[in-house]
């Protein structure tokens, strides 16, 4: 009877403090050793003083203790009647189980009745940050828990930042909900909210219910105002019903449903805003995503990736939990796949809901690819890729086209802990089906059958030493690395471009031999790639710094007419990770044009970094030339605590060719055990798009956001971080392991 107490009381605030992502006081607890409990249902008790009146009576005084198989009780002076099925404790009472501990004033135990009481009552729990006073506590094994004037907080003694209380709180027996009147909440000793009535989950069982709401204001919504509401429909499915209401835009209405089985999951979310206030034609403007992952069999997978929306500037202005503002297409795939220790097999289905002015992207409806492994012999590995696409487009005057790629190739591997050799031949053959307008005019033919063969020759060797530092404890390596790369020649001007586009001359497509993505253009080659990575290994084989540099060597010039090629010479390819200490990370990549020597494309940043919570990242990039325009952008970012309780974050991105900010951000939090509040300032690049799809580059988003967070009264989903905010984009900026 005495440990339904806790078992009641413990879930009332146990359910949401897990919910919690920060960490909450520690509150400390007296130590409860539960091997002093007592067995097979009987009650130790033992007191400085007993009497025994007529064997149905017992009176105890001075440092009585009770102790049951499930809980102790400590008091002053104790009585017990009806042969122990009546506990009467007074006088500095103290009761303890494995989950809490009440100090009371006086408690009553009729287990005829199945009823306990405890008057003026102070709880704490063990495990959780949870305390708080009642000054009745009743407790019916028929009717349930009944408290009267009673107290809940997180905050130590003393420290009491918030609280809330409540005239009444009633638990029916078996009822998954908890009932709470005239409910006040307080901060710093100050009311600032009210409830006549609310409900509240009592078991770990997900409930039905409000989650906390997100207040917000930015140039694009005005102020904003969003409650969420759980639905837990099912075990297995929920929902969450979300009205948002924006003084610029108006009330929008964001849903999310959930599944969950065995082998499979999803969830749909939509989106709808029936009239926007803010633009001149109040259309609807609407957002649909569904996400599938599941599995039909051991080897066989099911996903689908399906969103749209309304209109090209639905993320800019609305933005959206599950896309970027910056990004230029929405997915729309669907995918089967077949995964075995030689085969595999997928069958795509691969559309885009493309943002702004891009007509011309190509989708597949659908793709199928086959992959075949085997070994043949002891020395030689067969492979066999194919693949059948069907690519539409929305204009008219591109063609759809139809194309079935099949490349066998055979290879002889050879690998040692010393380096590696491969040798591997390989034959591309390649059918496609063009769907021409009529009365079309231009290169492209209907039918184009390309053959193509392609031989490679890959070698690297590793080489340490460890005797380059004296003293050292660190491992250097050098690994030379070398490839020669002959493809036979086909003119390819036949070919439309399909999902074809020119590759970056990083280090690692250096070794790839191909200036492409996709089959539509395939460069004939015969080349020379020359490269060399050096490590340095601690004693505990972890790489602190890897510094690559390669390139390519044509021994003739391309005949293919899409070969951007313009010397004999790639440019020369060099990336560089160096962990200097154990607080500086340096990071860089970089190509240098042979003939010119100017830089055409680098990245570097550099971090210090004391923990997760400390640090500042720097970082410039620059492209000579993408699409006509130069790109000269810096940035740094940083995250910094101030004192104890106060921490800051903020980033800062400038674009030095334009001489602007193209985007600030400021968050500043303050932090206790049991509460926070969050500030933060953003102004960056609308992206909006006009009238004919092509993206604004003058136009700046700015807003403002507060959010307070009482902790141990938690959500469904984890309170927002600062630092996910504040660090948007943030990559630490090196690749060691």
């Amino acid at each position: 009877m005495i440990k339904l107490f806790s078992t009641i009381m413990l879930p009332l605030f146990a359910l949401n403090v897990s919910a919690q992502s920060v960490e909450l006081c520690v509150v400390p607890t007296n130590e409860f050793d539960s091997s002093v409990l007592t067995k097979d249902n009987k009650v130790s008790v033992s007191a400085l003083n007993a009497q025994l009146i007529q064997n149905q009576t017992a009176l105890f005084n001075g440092n009585v203790e009770i102790i049951s198989p499930d809980a102790i009780i400590n008091a002053d002076i104790a009585r017990i009647d009806n042969n122990g099925r009546q506990v009467t404790a007074s006088g500095d009472v103290l009761y303890r189980d494995n989950d809490l501990q009440v100090e009371s004033q006086g408690v009553e135990v009729n287990t005829d009745l199945k009823l306990l009481q405890m008057q003026d009552t102070e709880y704490q729990f063990k495990d959780i940050a949870g305390r708080g006073s009642a000054d009745l506590l009743s407790l019916s094994g028929e009717q349930g828990l009944r408290l009267e004037e009673v107290t809940f907080t997180t905050c130590p003694k003393g420290g009491e930042d918030w609280r809330m209380s409540a005239s009444e709180i009633v638990i029916e027996k078996d009822s998954p909900f908890g009932e709470a009147y005239n409910t006040k909440f307080y901060l710093g000793g100050v009311p600032v909210f009210w409830l006549p009535y609310f409900a509240f989950p009592v078991t770990a069982e997900r409930q039905s219910g409000l989650l906390f709401p997100n207040i917000g204001s930015s140039s694009q919504t005005g102020v904003e105002y969003e409650q969420p509401v759980y639905w837990n429909i099912a075990p297995n499915y929920d929902a969450t019903i979300s009205p948002r209401l924006m003084t610029n835009r108006g009330l929008q209405l964001k849903t999310e449903f959930r599944y969950l089985f065995s082998q499979n999951q999803g969830e749909l979310q939509l989106e709808y805003l029936p009239n926007d206030i803010d633009t001149a034609e109040t259309d609807e403007r609407y957002f649909y995503r569904y996400l599938h992952q599941g599995k039909i069999s051991d080897n066989w997978n099911l996903n689908v990736d399906f969103s749209g929306i309304s209109d090209d500037n639905y993320i800019v202005d609305l933005g959206s939990d599950y896309y970027n503002r910056a990004d230029t297409h929405l997915y729309r795939q669907m995918g089967l796949s077949y995964y075995s220790n030689n085969l595999d097999f997928s069958l795509q289905f691969r559309d885009f809901e493309v943002i702004g002015d891009h007509p011309d992207v190509y989708r597949a409806l659908p793709e199928m690819k086959l992959n075949y492994e085997a070994n043949l012999g002891e020395f030689i590995d067969f492979n066999l890729s194919t693949e059948a696409a069907y690519f539409e487009n929305n204009l008219d005057t591109l063609p759809n086209a139809f194309r079935v790629h099949i490349e066998p190739s055979l290879s002889i591997p050879y690998q040692r802990a010393w380096g590696e050799l491969l040798a591997e031949v390989s034959a591309l053959q390649t059918y496609y089906e063009q769907d021409l307008v009529d009365n079309y005019v231009g290169p492209l033919t209907e039918s184009v059958s390309r053959t193509i063969g392609q031989g490679r020759l890959y070698g690297s060797l590793i080489f340490e030493n460890t005797e380059l530092f004296e003293k050292s404890e660190y491992l250097l390596t050098f690994e030379p690395k070398a490839q020669y790369l002959y493809t036979s020649f086909e003119e390819q001007s036949e070919i439309g471009f399909y999902d074809t586009t020119p590759l970056l001359t990083t280090f690692n497509n250096l070794f790839r031999g191909q200036e492409f993505t996709g089959l539509d253009r395939i460069n004939d080659n015969n080349q020379f790639t020359l490269g060399a990575t050096a490590r340095l290994i601690d004693q505990q084989n972890r790489e602190k710094l890897v510094l690559s540099i390669g390139q390519i060597f044509y021994l003739q010039e391309s005949k293919l007419i899409s070969s951007v090629r313009d010397n004999n010479r790639s440019a020369l390819a060099a990336e560089l990770d160096w962990q200097v200490n154990q607080r500086w990370f340096l990071h860089s990549d970089i190509q240098v044009a042979t003939e010119t020597q100017k830089v055409e494309r680098s990245s570097i940043a550099t971090e210090y970094r004391i923990d997760d919570n400390k640090l500042i990242q720097m970082n410039h990039r620059f492209i000579r030339d993408l699409s006509g325009e130069e790109i000269n952008q810096f940035g740094i970012s940083a995250s910094w605590p101030l004192t104890k309780n106060w921490h800051w974050v903020g980033r800062w991105y400038r674009d030095a060719e334009l001489s602007r900010t193209t985007e600030s951000f400021m968050g500043l939090q303050y932090e206790s055990c049991c509460w926070a509040i969050r500030m933060t300032y953003q102004r960056n690049l609308s992206n909006r798009f006009d009238d004919t799809g092509l993206r604004s580059t003058n136009e700046f988003d700015s807003g403002i956001a507060m959010q307070f967070i009482i902790k141990g009264i938690g959500s469904r989903k984890r309170n927002s971080d600062i630092l996910e905010q504040g660090m948007f984009g943030y990559r630490q900026p090196y690749v060691l392991n």
